[in-house]
């Protein structure tokens, strides 16, 4: 349908205008202008200078202050093979693709930032736990930053769903992903880099099923399985690796030709200091960079979205089977979005992949842990 493709375009007319870039402020918004110039038109943006007056600025670049006010603390480390957690590769025992999240294990704060730093072992490891772990794992920290956003909450009409502290290295990376959450990021140390796309855009990324596995590293973490669900949980994902190795880019290419064929995702990078402003629903790939540390520190602020008309207006046009002449087998996409209810469901498993498929998983992996 043209219709799908002409929409593609006047989106990132109205959102970004017609140099296609996230905008960037120069100081924190008013909560009104906030709330006029982006919440209501879904658009993200950049905020420097949003939290230079944190003391964990310059606190958190000194890893020994972390060490020694986290001393006492046990804190949830993810660990994979590659630093891609919650995202597509093939199982061995399986001639497809699967749905692999991290395993995960409670260390000692220091014995976890010892494998962080760490780049020459088996596996890469991510602070990330999510699920509020700012205010809970990480909760001697809390007056080293704002417990929340003012100029957001009061635009938002709300406090922060979740908060949650993200410390890894360069080898982590966020598959494309959505949330049902206004998400306030804000950067400590190094960089992140960010892959954005519309929620108009959620065809090109050819949401398909996938069984889902988690890794399982032995108890000297020498070793690392990956295991299949059982029962069987199959997740919805998107397929679409932006950054493909050289060998494979034309292969990705022309499996998925409305991505590497159609407009290009915005880029921008978040440095030490700013805020990145994340609408919901938009679809985002992240890879870091580290500072002189070898870390990259960010904290996000969630904020529960509106289920409003745009909320209606997604799932519309999530619903419909788009076919492109250039892509004879993209009708057999499927895009189910399989709810929400923020009453019943964990936290975690709304806001990464909003499936109660992947609810299922990470219940069995908090049954393990325990």
């Amino acid at each position: 349908m043209k219709e799908v493709e002409t929409l593609w375009d006047e989106v990132r007319e109205l959102s970004l205008g017609s140099n296609s870039r996230i905008q960037r402020l120069d100081s924190p918004p008013t909560a009104v202008e906030f709330l006029r110039e982006f919440v209501s038109q879904n658009k993200p943006c950049i905020i420097n200078k949003a939290n230079l007056h944190w003391p964990a600025l310059s606190l958190w670049t000194q890893l020994s202050y972390l060490s020694k006010t986290l001393s006492s603390s046990l804190v949830s480390l993810h660990l994979t093979p590659n630093g891609r957690a919650d995202s597509l590769v093939k199982h061995p025992s399986l001639d497809q693709l699967c749905f692999a999240s991290a395993h995960v294990q409670q260390l000692p704060f220091d014995q976890a930032l010892q494998l962080v730093l760490s780049t020459d072992s088996k596996a890469v490891a991510y602070l990330q736990q999510q699920n509020d772990c700012f205010r809970s794992e990480y909760s001697v920290l809390g007056s080293d930053c704002d417990e929340h956003i003012p100029w957001a909450t009061e635009a938002l009409g709300c406090y922060p769903e979740a908060v949650n502290l993200w410390i890894g290295n360069h080898l982590s990376e966020t598959s494309f992903h959505k949330d049902h959450y206004e998400n306030l990021y804000a950067v400590v140390s190094g960089q992140k880099h960010f892959l954005l796309l519309p929620p108009t855009d959620v065809h090109r990324l050819y949401i398909r099923h996938y069984p889902a596995a988690h890794y399982s590293y032995s108890q000297d973490m020498l070793d690392c399985a990956l295991e299949l669900e059982k029962p069987a949980i199959h997740v919805p994902w998107c397929s679409v690796n932006p950054y493909p190795s050289p060998e494979t880019r034309e292969t990705e290419m022309a499996k998925f030709p409305l991505f590497f064929n159609g407009p290009k995702p915005f880029e921008c990078t978040v440095n030490a200091g700013e805020i990145l402003y994340l609408p919901s629903m938009w679809f985002h790939h992240v890879r870091q960079s580290p500072d002189e540390n070898g870390v990259t520190v960010a904290v996000n602020y969630w904020y529960d979205m509106q289920f409003d008309i745009k909320y209606a207006y997604f799932n519309f046009l999530q619903s419909i089977h788009y076919k492109s002449p250039h892509d004879p087998t993209l009708s057999e996409i499927e895009c189910e979005d399989l709810g929400y209810d923020a009453s019943v469901h964990n936290l975690r498993d709304e806001v990464r992949v909003d499936t109660l498929a992947l609810n299922a998983v990470d219940a069995k992996q908090d049954n393990e842990d325990k």
